[in-house]
């Protein structure tokens, strides 16, 4: 069942920490998970907080500090040595522990590698620290278990035995050579139904997946993707086996491709968190809005050049939210399909001139339907017929024309590099406003000849 945090729950627990009640609090969190334990820690002070790790498991107590927020855990390490947030490090995997080390300052974080009792596990997050963030090698754990393509079976089961005590789930089984450069993967199921003299190079799989440190995040979660992979193994550029990068990773870097896409297309220009600071949500958020506030500005003086066609058709102005809604609501969906088609890398399959041209016959046929629409509806409300008809023929091309716009811009923006989504946002909406006003007046003034 799944766990539901209450205000009454919360409230026990709370008493509970203030009553230091241990027995009801470590049988109370050993029948939760330590992702059902995050909300209630983020409901506590940070005083509270150290209380209830003191409650928990070390493996519970890694899982919790890995997925807390950034901000969150370094307020509570203030509140421990050096010594033991190293207990905690010690517990984890490398990546993760890389992670958490690299949001601290500098001093904090060797301060806390040197009191790492293990060794190997110190060297192996300190090789990971000199990769940025936003690569393989600052994705990969150095965790993984390997043999040598001159070993039999018997030699690389001793070995399975000794290097899978540090990882919890096995995946692969990684061949190398003498060089520790990559040749290959053998399956568990291969080293179980062969005898214990058979040669690793008689069954491993030569055929495999791999990608350098220097990749960047996206590309590795993209593969991962594209040939549906629990994990991948990272070589340097000599080819020799460094780490593996597991779907864990791979689903974090596209949640927050999709959270920045998300925001991007709503006109947010940084990625930010619903409690960060007032200032912080403000400044992400102002940008946009200015561009959108002088996009109207500019629309309304854009208007004042055909004040003279509403002075004499009064009834043109009713039907301008129309036009720009309409154009603004096309784009929108134009652009949005392109940037899932470019997120999906689905422009690799298809051609870029026959994507534009299904573009324009679903636009042509919404066009036809919505004109219709607006043609019947504008003459039986009353209006003549000649205003019915600019409204109609404004509509058909605008909506012609924002959904080019929205497919093209998208494009554009890829192009160059710049992040396609903010084609989806107050961009496009703004232009085609502009677009529509345009088109609008442009025809009446042809129609009406004024």
């Amino acid at each position: 069942m799944q766990f539901e945090l209450t205000s009454e729950f919360l409230e026990r627990i709370k008493f509970a920490i203030e009553t230091q009640e241990e027995v009801f609090l470590k049988a109370t969190f050993e029948e939760l998970y330590s992702e059902d334990i995050i909300p209630i820690f983020y409901e506590l002070t940070p005083e509270q907080q150290k209380y209830t790790l003191s409650m928990l498991d070390i493996e519970t107590i890694g899982r919790i500090l890995i997925n807390i927020e950034t901000e969150t855990r370094n307020q509570l390490f203030t509140y421990f040595t050096s010594t033991e947030i190293a207990v905690f490090i010690n517990e984890m995997y490398s990546d993760d522990a890389a992670d958490i080390l690299n949001s601290l300052p500098i001093k904090n974080r060797e301060e806390i590698i040197a009191h790492i009792s293990d060794s190997e596990m110190a060297l192996n997050i300190n090789e990971l620290l000199r990769y940025e963030s936003d690569c393989a090698g600052g994705m990969m754990a150095k965790e993984l278990i390997k043999t040598n393509i001159n070993w039999n079976v018997k030699q690389t089961i001793e070995e399975i035995r000794k290097q899978a005590e540090n990882i919890e789930k096995l995946y692969s089984i990684y061949v190398v050579d003498d060089e520790d450069i990559l040749k290959g993967r053998v399956s568990l199921k291969k080293i179980i139904l062969s005898k214990d003299k058979t040669a690793i190079s008689e069954i491993y799989e030569p055929d495999i997946i791999s990608i350098e440190t220097f990749m960047e995040s996206w590309e590795v979660s993209d593969i991962m993707q594209k040939y549906d992979l629990e994990t991948i193994p990272v070589v340097n550029v000599q080819g020799k086996l460094v780490g593996r990068i597991t779907i864990d990773d791979a689903v974090d870097v596209i949640k927050e491709q999709a959270a920045e896409d998300i925001q991007a297309m709503s006109g947010i220009s940084s990625p930010v968190e619903e409690d960060d600071s007032i200032w912080k949500l403000a400044k992400a958020r102002l940008p946009w809005l200015v561009i959108g506030m002088a996009g109207g500005l500019l629309g309304a003086a854009f208007m004042g050049l055909f004040e003279t066609k509403l002075i004499l058709i009064p009834a043109m102005a009713f039907f301008i939210p129309l036009i720009t809604a309409t154009g603004g609501n096309v784009g929108v969906q134009s652009s949005s399909l392109i940037v899932q088609s470019l997120a999906n890398n689905d422009f690799i399959t298809q051609s870029t001139s026959l994507r534009l041209w299904r573009v324009l016959i679903v636009a042509f046929i919404n066009a036809f339907v919505i004109c219709t629409i607006v043609i019947l509806f504008v003459f039986l409300i009353g209006h003549p017929l000649k205003l019915a008809f600019v409204v109609a023929t404004a509509l058909f091309f605008v909506v012609i024309l924002a959904s080019v716009m929205g497919t093209i811009t998208p494009l554009v923006l890829d192009r160059f590099g710049i992040n396609p989504a903010l084609a989806s946002g107050p961009f496009i909406t703004t232009f085609n406003d502009l677009l529509g006003l345009a088109v609008y007046f442009g025809i009446a003034g042809l129609l009406y000849a004024i």
